[in-house]
């Protein structure tokens, strides 16, 4: 769905509440009591919680919370599908006008910042699916930096020489398409957006992380892993992301158990680093920051203080709009 057809069928701006931040810091839990006060549709902003079946390794929503709360862009998609940036951007700006209608608020809710940078159109998304195995062969090329200069000059002067996914990106899209990366521009949504990052201390963040790694196992992840292997076979790309390859060099006799976890966390935290690295360059974010853990009522309070404008203007645009 284009911006033209959401302003259309919307209005002039959507309103929109993003809740973001790293893995493990609370984003759900505290979206999903935003979304029962406020009468919310959460548009889930993860590029793996797309897939049907990857549930307990993908901290996925309970059937409960979904039951409870609308929840969309959640099993979606086959593991063995290639899912884009930009089919998330259309499937998930979809879901927003959904809501919209439905007269909820939408709150789009992940660690997936490309994602929500697609979304709110504050960065180009070619219509380029990845290719692997080009992109192999690309960022293995000598003088990336030079030969993206010489195709685009315009992508090589806001790339750095050193960012080779990147720089393979570009010229994928430019074999792909004949197009050159910065012939795509960025084009804002129509959205009033309110965006919320969750920042917790280094430490804390670590705890929760730690924690989370032993819960997910207590529910049975390893169970999971084998159902998956059973219906789709090992070699599917998706058991070899975050938590699932560790615990397939688990079920391979490569590690034990507990060196998994070990790995799990300490892969997750690092992980955990980069998304709030990427977070600190969203302009418009509004971090939520606290001493200590907090409860979630602390953490509800801090959140709607800062949405109380946001609020307000909803409540006066609802309460103004006759009933039909």
């Amino acid at each position: 769905m284009s911006t033209s057809e959401l302003a259309r069928e919307d209005g002039d701006l959507v309103p929109l509440v993003v809740v973001g931040g790293p893995t493990a810091a609370g984003k759900s839990q505290l979206a999903l009591e935003l979304a029962r006060r406020h009468g919310g549709t959460i548009i889930s902003a993860d590029s793996r919680q797309v897939y049907r079946g990857f549930d307990i390794g993908t901290a996925k929503p309970t059937r409960a919370e979904r039951a409870e709360v609308p929840h969309e862009m959640i099993d979606i998609a086959e593991p063995t599908e290639t899912y884009t940036v930009a089919r998330y951007r259309s499937d998930a700006r979809a879901a927003i006008a959904r809501a919209h209608r439905a007269g909820r608020v939408p709150l789009v809710v992940g660690g997936t910042g490309f994602y929500i940078r697609a979304v709110l159109g504050y960065t180009p998304v070619p219509p380029v699916p990845p290719d692997p195995e080009r992109r192999k062969r690309l960022e293995a090329l000598p003088d990336l930096h030079e030969r993206v200069r010489a195709v685009d000059p315009e992508a090589a002067s806001r790339l750095h020489p050193h960012d080779r996914f990147r720089l393979a990106r570009a010229l994928e899209v430019f074999e792909a398409s004949g197009r050159r990366l910065s012939d795509f521009k960025a084009e804002p949504a129509p959205y009033r957006t309110a965006y919320l990052v969750i920042a917790l201390s280094r430490d804390l963040l670590k705890q929760r992380i730690d924690r989370r790694v032993d819960e997910m196992l207590d529910l049975g992840w390893m169970g999971e892993i084998e159902r998956i292997v059973t219906e789709f076979g090992p070699d599917l790309g998706l058991l070899q992301t975050l938590g699932y390859a560790e615990l397939m060099a688990v079920r391979s006799g490569n590690l034990t158990l507990d060196q998994a976890r070990g790995l799990i966390a300490q892969n997750t935290w690092r992980y955990a680093r980069r998304q709030l690295a990427w977070f600190r360059h969203e302009p418009s974010a509004r971090w939520l920051e606290m001493d200590g853990d907090g409860t979630l009522e602390a953490w509800i309070e801090l959140a709607e203080r800062e949405l109380s404008d946001w609020i307000a203007t909803r409540g006066a645009t609802r309460s103004s709009t006759p009933s039909p």
